[in-house]
This record gives C-alpha cells, structure tokens and sequence, in this order.
C-alpha cells in the first residue's frame, strides 16, 4: 500500500472502522419469554412496577440469564478541554475543567458523593486538560494533547489522535471489572462539541440542539450557535460518524465513544448520562447501532438539544430532576433502580411459593 494513502485521513478512519468491537444483539425470543413469565408471576399486579419491569427484562436479556445481578458498577469520568473555547462559547474559562479534576481527586464533587452513596467505584481520565498534574493517586492519565485545537478554525483532531483515543476507550474498559459501566465527563466548552455532533448526525436545526451549557446569557447562546454554524459550513465535507467526531468532538468525548463500544461488547451494562455523554453514544450508534441494547438512559436532562436527541435514540430516561451538571452524576442516581429492578426479580416471591391466589375469587 502506497505511504501516501496510509497517512491518508480515510485510511485511518475505514482502519478505525475495522478495528471496532463487534457488538450483538440482544434479542432472544425464548428468554424475553421466560423473563415475562418470571416478572408476571411475581407477588404483583401485571405490570405494576412499571419501569422497573422493562428494565429488569433488558438487564436479563444482557446478562443471558432470568437471574440477574449488579456486580462491581463503576462509573468513568473522562475530562478534556476544547479548543473552540477562544471563540467566547463558555460562561466559565477554560482552568475550571483543570480544577474540578482536582475537585474529584480531592473528594469533593457531585460525582464524588453521589458515587459514594451508592457504592460505585469512580475512575477519573485524563483524556486531554490543558494542564500538567503530575503522576496522581486516582487520576489515569490518558493526555493525548493538552486539549483539542479549535474546530472554528481547523478540525479538532487528527484521524491518529481520534484513532488513540479510541485505543485508550477501549483498554480501560477491558480492564474494568464489572458488569456495570456508567459514563461522565468534565471539559469547558464540549457542549458546544457535543451540539455541534448532535445537529451533523441528527439533521435536527441547530437551534434546537445549542443549549446554555454552564451558564451563558441569550446573546452567549447567539454566539455559540453562530459559532458552530460558521464552522459546520467550514467543515461541510464531515458526514461520516468518525469524522464528524475527529471534527468538532473533544478527546473526552472520543474515549467514551469508544470505551461504551467495548463495554457492550463485553456485555455490560452502560449507564447513559446527559447531553455530552449521549453525543458520545450517537457517534457509537451510529457505528453500531446494537449497542442501544446495552443503554440504560439515566436521566434527561435540562440542557437544551437532550431530550430530542434522547429521542433521536428511542431512549427512555429513568429520571427528569432537571439535572444539567454532568460529571456522570445522573449516572450515580439512576444506579439505585437498577439494584432495584435485579433485586425485585431475584427475591421478590411468586404467587406459589408465597400461596398467594392470581385471580379474585
């Protein structure tokens, strides 16, 4: 093969592409059959735990098995810094993604309670924070660059930096225990990232997917969206999923992608946070779209653009708390109802067993 084509941006997106974990569905006839029979003869009404039902069914269909469990969840925090944030898109400036990764190393995050709380291993990633800390105690350091370049301008990364950034996903969650694998990220300006990806993939107007992110006043709103609209024009030539990412996404956000793919791949349970974290997800559907069968959807969120993007995907949010801080927090609250969902099936007594008659006399 001639060097010029291996150096090429389309060899190493269809070489990506062949990397990819292979993701297989979850349908089964024969068990969502013995799951309905399992759930219906429990001491219940049919259909009276509603959600609970529905998601203790998707978790036996991923488990294989009409005896489900939660083992070891842990949920990943992927931090990245963006630089698009010179155009004026973040009520904050960029050293606040740098210090609330010191705030989870020092404990004392949303994420780090909620977490907590709920028993759940927290693993904060460096993925690219324009900043230098140093060998940490709880801080993996996966720095492919000291943030992304600015899409404004030029594409955010190059086709190896996002070809890394997918190796890098991919090995922290084959090393993962566990069979729940919940997803968050830190990073000042990737909901501008995050709108840019939604409205390439979705089509939806761009209107509809540019929320306030952190904070900003309607005229910052304005900017934002002008400022992504300049640069999909710059960029009209990024259609495919991988490249739209490589173009306006972030390194965080390329990780995750990758890294919800091998989770699903290795049959987890992936835990689906808010607006940035389901941009991720709509790359990685886009590439496999078995993966939806692994999701679990956390929460909508109050950031514009999530609820239809949520839509987009067919998604079911579990909670509406008019969350919109990120950092997986979402992620941590929702873990509960999935203790609940296994729990209810795996002890919950059937008519027989507790002599309960199943119709009125």
């Amino acid at each position: 093969m001639p060097a010029t084509m291996l150096s090429s941006p389309f060899f190493h997106l269809i070489y990506l592409v062949m990397k990819l974990p292979h993701i297989a569905p979850t349908a089964d006839t024969a068990l969502s059959q013995a799951l309905a029979d399992a759930i219906n003869n429990k001491t219940k009404p049919l259909g009276s735990l509603g959600r609970l039902e529905s998601l203790a069914a998707q978790l036996g269909l991923i488990q294989r098995s009409v005896s489900v469990h939660i083992q070891d969840p842990s949920i990943l925090v992927f931090a990245g810094d963006h630089g698009v944030v010179a155009e004026g898109v973040s009520a904050y400036p960029q050293d606040v993604t740098w210090q609330m990764v010191e705030n989870f190393l020092a404990d004392g995050a949303a994420i780090n309670v909620f977490a907590r709380q709920n028993h759940c291993a927290l693993h904060v990633i460096d993925a690219g924070v324009n900043h230098v800390f140093g060998p940490r105690a709880g801080l993996i350091d996966r720095k492919l660059a000291p943030g992304t370049r600015n899409f404004a301008l030029e594409p955010a990364m190059s086709r190896a930096e996002l070809e890394t950034a997918f190796g890098h996903g991919m090995a922290l969650v084959r090393d993962l225990p566990g069979n729940v694998v919940g997803f968050g990220e830190m990073g000042i300006g990737n909901t501008t990232a995050a709108a840019a990806i939604m409205h390439k993939l979705t089509g939806l107007p761009l209107s509809q997917c540019v929320g306030a992110g952190t904070g900003l006043s309607a005229d910052g709103v304005q900017r934002k969206q002008q400022v992504i609209a300049a640069a999909v024009h710059k960029h009209a030539g990024a259609t495919d999923p991988l490249d739209v990412l490589a173009t306006f996404g972030g390194f965080e956000i390329a990780m995750m992608a990758a890294a919800m793919l091998k989770a699903a791949e290795l049959r987890k349970v992936l835990l689906i946070d808010g607006f940035i974290v389901t941009s991720a997800l709509l790359v990685a559907a886009r590439l496999q779209p078995s993966i939806l069968d692994y999701c679990v959807f956390a929460h909508c969120s109050n950031e514009t653009g999530h609820r239809l993007m949520l839509d987009v995907l067919g998604a079911r949010p579990l909670l509406d708390l008019g969350l919109r801080l990120g950092e997986g927090t979402g992620s941590a609250l929702a873990l509960p109802l999935l203790h609940a969902a296994a729990n209810f099936l795996n002890q919950m007594a059937t008519f027989a067993s507790a002599q309960v008659s199943t119709s009125a006399a």
